[in-house]
């Protein structure tokens, strides 16, 4: 049967934008949004229906709300929190207020939509699901990344929560858990030392700049890591939405499956790792080096 879905951050190029074709092509009936409807125009062009949506706006959420109110008779069947973006850096060089913008676009909007989209899915005839989309990285915080691990890990927590509280409403939630999918992700990224849409690189004055090359190639993601298609991605997604049960954690996108066997390693084990792969080790080799060599001129 055709399902009412709303998607969140559905830009050209994004993950949501992936999931709204993927969603229409299943026969569903898709609202995309996004802050700036302008940049859905390849939607258009499918004859997606498109809606304004500010996910930091509650006047903006609440717009939506109505509107799609008016055209479902008050129900929603499903609800995908996908809006969010990234910030690459170490935590000491941080911007603590960037930080907090970044928790209200990828953890409290999150709860803003929801609790403004209840009532719709309260009504679904048979059921709703509520989607957030936590990433991999809610799962395994990433160094250099550390912002944005933050952030998802709060949101997946937020989804462990939901998914009891909603249950007595027949909503079920799932917690998505996306691995590496080719996107304009990264081109929206922001860093310590560039502006949005700048080449993420560290600040001049960061302590990790003696392991610069490595650092900064991992805070772009520049390393040989496998992604797979968008459109992949969100077919694969759906055929999971689609079940008659559908899982509670949904894990898809490239390094998806390695990511979730991590969790079950030794914690000093996937620190070895991880140092390896963000340049980390030649910055602690940095700093030993020196405390040796001060020690040995006193």
């Amino acid at each position: 049967m055709s399902r009412t879905v709303l998607i969140t951050g559905c830009s050209d190029g994004g993950l949501g934008a992936a999931l709204a074709v993927a969603f229409h092509k299943h026969g569903d009936r898709v609202f995309a949004t996004a802050r700036n409807p302008d940049k859905m125009a390849s939607l258009k062009q499918m004859n997606i229906e498109t809606l304004q949506l500010d996910v930091t706006s509650e006047d903006s959420i609440k717009a939506a709300v109505e509107a799609v109110s008016e055209i479902t008779h008050n129900s929603l069947d499903i609800l995908v929190n996908n809006a969010g973006t990234g910030y690459s850096t170490p935590l000491l060089d941080a911007s603590v207020p960037d930080v907090a913008k970044l928790f209200d676009l990828n953890t409290l909007s999150v709860l803003r939509v929801t609790q403004l989209f209840f009532p719709l899915l309260r009504n679904a005839q048979d059921g709703a699901l509520l989607v957030n989309n936590t990433s991999c990285a809610s799962a395994m915080p990433v160094p250099l990344q550390g912002p944005y691990s933050m952030s998802k890990a709060a949101t997946a927590s937020m989804s462990d929560v939901l998914r009891q509280e909603l249950r007595p409403f027949n909503i079920q939630v799932v917690d998505l858990k996306t691995g590496t999918v080719h996107s304009n992700f990264f081109a929206n990224t922001t860093s310590s030392g560039s502006s949005q849409g700048g080449k993420i690189h560290l600040p001049e004055s960061s302590l990790y700049v003696p392991g610069k090359e490595q650092v900064e190639k991992f805070m772009r993601t520049d390393i040989d890591m496998t992604a797979i298609p968008a459109d992949q991605w969100a077919a694969a997604i759906v055929r999971d939405l689609s079940r008659k049960n559908p899982p509670l954690h949904v894990w898809r996108g490239g390094n998806a499956f390695q990511v979730w066997l991590a969790t079950f390693l030794p914690v000093g084990m996937m620190d070895r790792m991880m140092r390896k792969m963000t340049g980390l080790d030649l910055v602690e080799k940095y700093y030993r080096g020196s405390r040796d060599r001060e020690q040995k001129t006193k």
